[in-house]
């Protein structure tokens, strides 16, 4: 049987299916760590729609390259960011990703393999999360560029560590390692590196063999509140976020 058409579609995202139905993501460039960019902030809510579609996924495991998650973005790649249209576009697709990782009729795995700091909430967004011992946790992107962290992080965040520990990580960029995320109630296992992979694609054979009504359902209702949530403080969150991108281009100006 060939593979989906979608497995070779976006360059950002590489994807693989084993016989019983999981599905792995695996966030790359080139075959190493991605760097994150305008394509793969585009690329991602598409791709997703497709694996929501394709009934042979049984439950789905996103991860990272080589010894990475996420810890690397191209700012420039995502375009005049201040300009309303280009910032519109932006807020689309970030509330489009987040609703779909929710709303996938199975369950997602996500395997911290390493530092997570850009998107780290596609990871806190999951429904088992797994962190090898060398993981990490933060925001990068929104301190580094002057930013406003409204994309879902302050949501998503704030759901899995309440508000304190919230403020204290996306005001001051500071990071925490597997153990303290663990500790927090931000991940559900931490393993030894080159054990979190197999522990995720584990826990994703269990809960595929699980009839698909139940999968589905489940999804829906261990969510509910989430997505809520995310639908109701994004829009507004991208919207500040782009309130401040704009006032970059009048920074440079000065």
């Amino acid at each position: 049987m060939s593979d989906p058409t979608y497995f070779n579609k976006f360059q950002d995202l590489a994807f693989e299916r084993t016989s019983d139905g999981i599905l792995t993501l695996r966030f790359q460039t080139r075959g190493g760590p991605v760097v994150f960019t305008g394509q793969t902030h585009e690329d991602l809510p598409k791709a997703l729609e497709e694996v929501a579609l394709d009934a042979d996924n049984k439950a789905m495991i996103i991860t990272g390259a080589g010894d990475v998650f996420m810890d690397n973005i191209d700012g420039p790649s995502l375009g005049e960011i201040f300009k309303p249209a280009v910032w519109e576009k932006i807020r689309t697709e970030g509330l489009n990703v987040l609703q779909r990782l929710l709303s996938l009729p199975m369950p997602v795995i996500g395997v911290a393999n390493g530092p997570a700091t850009v998107h780290s909430e596609y990871l806190l967004l999951t429904d088992i999360h797994i962190a090898s011992e060398r993981a990490t946790y933060g925001d990068f992107p929104h301190p580094t560029f002057g930013i406003t962290a409204g994309d879902g992080l302050q949501v998503v965040w704030e759901e899995a560590v309440g508000t304190a520990r919230t403020k204290w990580l996306l005001w001051t960029g500071e990071t925490i390692d597997a153990t303290t995320a663990e500790r927090w109630g931000v991940v559900n296992e931490v393993v030894p590196h080159e054990q979190a992979y197999a522990r995720g694609l584990e826990i994703a054979r269990k809960l595929a063999a699980k009839p698909r009504l139940y999968r589905s359902l489940q999804k829906q209702t261990l969510n509910q509140r989430l997505l809520r949530r995310i639908v109701e403080g994004v829009p507004f969150g991208m919207a500040l976020e782009g309130l401040t991108a704009a006032d970059l281009a009048y920074q440079q100006q000065q």
